[in-house]
């Protein structure tokens, strides 16, 4: 397969490109600045992009569900509607995160979505899973059932690990939980770890860093703030080189927070996720995120019982316009956060979150208004706009 007549993002910039795409990946890539001629295309289908802009493949690594489906409760056909929904969004992978649930329930989570990820969704690439939990705080537990915490257990640990046939990719935990750092020195080499729903201080924050936690889990939100006098993990997630996870909702963040933190972080330490749940997609109402009740209004969603915020409604091509109207700048400083810095916060950046030879060819076309024109999996188109069929 050839693309062609498309302004590709590569190596920061948009050139006129043209990409040929076979087994699945980018075989080779021609920028307009490039005189060779390829051989052998005769017979190639031909994509046109005309007019349109080629990207890498949102990735999104934290995310609960979608299109009524709640991930904690997904079976393989759920798994597949998300799946479906997200490559509309320009999503090519994502993570199903799990959020705290008994240890008989989370382990038939890790392994329907093993089972799933072996064998390939009907649209975005599943990756594994996000363990948000349950070695977290009681104080910022959020939308977190307060019974089900508890403190670093190894031996859980392995037990959700064996049964997700070793597709656990990112876990959530609190630093000052007893026994959580010998959690991330034992399986951090193996497992990119997360730092959220804590009330971790300053020191014990960044020793966690320092440990080898690469990521703040929704920044911001669920954890304790900073003061003057104790930074606290807030102020360790500003001053370290650590990811930092961002809901670009308005709501999570308000575009002027953002703003502070893109100044703080620059572009290359943000990865852009939408923590959505079952409601994203559908209109408001009555939902379940875990074991909770969840009220929708508005496209905000909130715990039925305090009004805490749980999640939200919110999709990565609805960020990338938010993204551009908040902070005002070019799509090509912003575009990394969806692609380039999330595979990097999972390892995956040898092989995908970039239009690069070698790569999946996990890309999609956006038009002028930033909509997504149709959707590229390994090398297969997963979505296309209906008028384009």
């Amino acid at each position: 397969m050839k693309i062609t007549n498309v302004n590709a993002y590569i190596d920061g910039a948009f050139h006129s490109a043209t990409l040929w795409v076979e087994d699945g990946r980018f075989q080779r890539i021609v920028t307009s600045g490039d005189k060779t001629v390829a051989a052998g295309d005769s017979g190639q289908a031909v994509l046109d992009g005309q007019g349109l802009r080629l990207v890498p493949g949102f990735i999104d690594i934290h995310t609960h569900g979608a299109v009524g489906v709640d991930v904690n409760a997904a079976d393989s056909e759920g798994l597949d509607r998300i799946s479906h929904f997200f490559a509309s969004k320009g999503v090519t992978a994502w993570n199903a995160s799990i959020v705290t649930d008994t240890e008989e329930n989370t382990i038939r989570c890790l392994r329907d979505v093993a089972k799933k990820t072996k064998s390939g969704t009907m649209g975005a690439r599943l990756l594994g899973s996000h363990l948000e939990g349950p070695f977290i705080s009681q104080e910022y537990r959020g939308s977190m059932p307060a019974h089900l915490l508890i403190e670093g257990d190894a031996s859980l640990l392995e037990r959700y690990i064996e049964a997700s046939d070793h597709t656990v990719t990112y876990i959530t935990v609190a630093p000052e939980v007893p026994g959580v750092p010998d959690l991330i020195r034992r399986f951090g080499k193996d497992i990119p770890f997360s730092l959220g729903h804590s009330s971790a201080t300053y020191e014990t924050s960044r020793e966690a860093i320092d440990d080898g936690a690469v990521s703040m889990t929704h920044l911001f939100n669920a954890m304790r703030l900073f003061h003057q006098h104790e930074p606290a993990i807030m102020g360790a997630a500003l001053e370290s080189d650590c990811f930092c996870e961002i809901i670009c909702d308005g709501r999570h963040l308000v575009p002027s927070t953002i703003r502070m933190v893109v100044k703080c972080k620059s572009y290359d330490r943000l990865v852009a996720i939408t923590d959505s749940m079952m409601a994203t997609g559908f209109p408001d109402g009555h939902y379940r995120l875990g074991v909770n009740d969840i009220v929708v209004e508005d496209g905000d969603a909130k715990l039925a019982s305090n009004g805490v915020r749980a999640g939200s409604t919110l999709t990565l091509d609805r960020a990338l316009k938010n993204m551009v109207s908040f902070t005002h700048d070019p799509i090509e400083k912003i575009l990394p956060i969806f692609s380039t810095n999330p595979a990097r916060v999972l390892r995956l950046d040898h092989e995908m979150g970039q239009l690069s030879e070698g790569y999946l060819a996990d890309c999609l076309l956006i038009d002028e208004d930033l909509n997504v024109v149709w959707t590229m999996v390994g090398g297969k188109i997963v979505y296309r706009k209906a008028d384009l069929a």
